[in-house]
């Protein structure tokens, strides 16, 4: 049996050392149980909604915006000295039927998006210290996805680069001058033509004054074979431009049976030693300023259902909130830099 974590030998009280802000996405059904708020509240300094702060939760018609299960987020936060970073104000994806399937002119959606960002931003300023503006635009190559906002109608700004990008920027800064802004995405982790296209993005936003504060990299790994000095030169070349980086939804699967038992046990110390090289990579940068995990607890882990129960075990927790090797190594890591013995 696995003897009980205290405060003292926390991931939270161990990242307060480093000054790093250690995280997970969370889901408000589960805040009434007592493991999850427990382990939620001993291990991390910082949270982030699944989906309730998703255009899908909170306009569920196009008059009436619903902030209760977001407030719940931050209430439960403020209550635990927790950060909250936002999650999202724009992507093509998670939109409810009634945006979709409707006949928007590029003018409407237009406004549509101006007046969602603005009312969000300015309901949370104060309470959310981070957005991801934009999720996933760009495809694994670094061209623009196709998406109601870009080209279904789009808000007239298609075939335009990345202007409807910054312009959704621009509209979140106007709402909130003080909340970090985030471009957030997946499979750019390592240098690649994705990363390339961020990067010249971000670059040019810079360059140009856009009010762009960070880059999201997801860090989703699903192949236990992440190219960990690729991951570290990307940061690096980000940092280099003046902006803050966030590892936004780690996680690790691992292959599994159909009843959810590991297929390879040592897997689990492949595991543990990827987080571990994840979070020791971005210690050594000032500029990766926080780790999250998508969710800690293998219990409520969205791995099973995707894959069609093919990989699970993804997390820090198991089912029953034991930690795992990976917990041990993240642990570790955080302790080395920050102000453990």
């Amino acid at each position: 049996m696995i003897a009980p974590l205290s405060w003292a030998q926390s991931l939270r009280r161990e990242a307060d050392c480093t000054g790093i802000l250690v995280g997970t996405a969370v889901r408000t059904s589960q805040f009434s149980e007592s493991a999850y708020a427990t382990t939620l509240v001993r291990e991390f300094n910082m949270m982030q909604a699944e989906d309730v702060m998703k255009w899908s939760t909170i306009r569920p018609d196009r008059q009436t915006f619903n902030f209760t299960l977001g407030d719940q987020v931050v209430d439960f936060a403020q209550a635990h000295d927790m950060k909250v970073r936002g999650h999202t104000l724009l992507w093509g994806r998670h939109n409810p039927e009634w945006l979709n399937g409707a006949d928007y002119n590029p003018g409407m959606l237009s406004e549509l998006l101006r007046d969602h960002i603005t009312k969000v931003v300015q309901h949370y300023r104060g309470k959310v210290f981070a957005w991801d503006v934009v999720n996933e635009a760009l495809d694994e190559n670094g061209e623009f996805r196709s998406s109601i906002w870009y080209d279904r109608p789009g808000i007239g700004l298609a075939g335009k680069g990345n202007a409807y990008i910054e312009q959704a920027f621009r509209w979140a800064h106007a709402a909130d001058p003080d909340v970090l802004l985030f471009y957030n995405d997946a499979e750019g982790e390592a240098v690649n033509h994705k990363s390339d296209a961020i990067y010249a993005m971000v670059k040019d936003f810079k360059r140009r004054g856009v009010p762009i504060d960070g880059i999201g990299l997801q860090m989703h790994i699903f192949d236990l074979q992440p190219n960990v000095a690729s991951i570290a030169a990307n940061i690096n070349r980000f940092t280099a431009l003046g902006v803050q980086v966030h590892i936004t939804e780690l996680d690790v699967p691992l292959p599994t049976d159909a009843s959810g038992n590991l297929r390879n046990p040592s897997d689990l110390l492949k595991q543990a030693e990827i987080y571990r090289q994840i979070a020791a990579t971005c210690l050594s940068h000032r500029g990766c300023t926080a780790l999250q995990t998508w969710g800690f607890t293998d219990k409520y882990s969205w791995i099973r259902s995707f894959f069609r129960g093919n990989k699970g075990s993804a997390l820090l927790f198991d089912n029953k909130y034991n930690p795992k090797p990976a917990y041990r190594a993240l642990n570790q890591a955080f302790g080395a830099a920050g102000c453990s013995p």
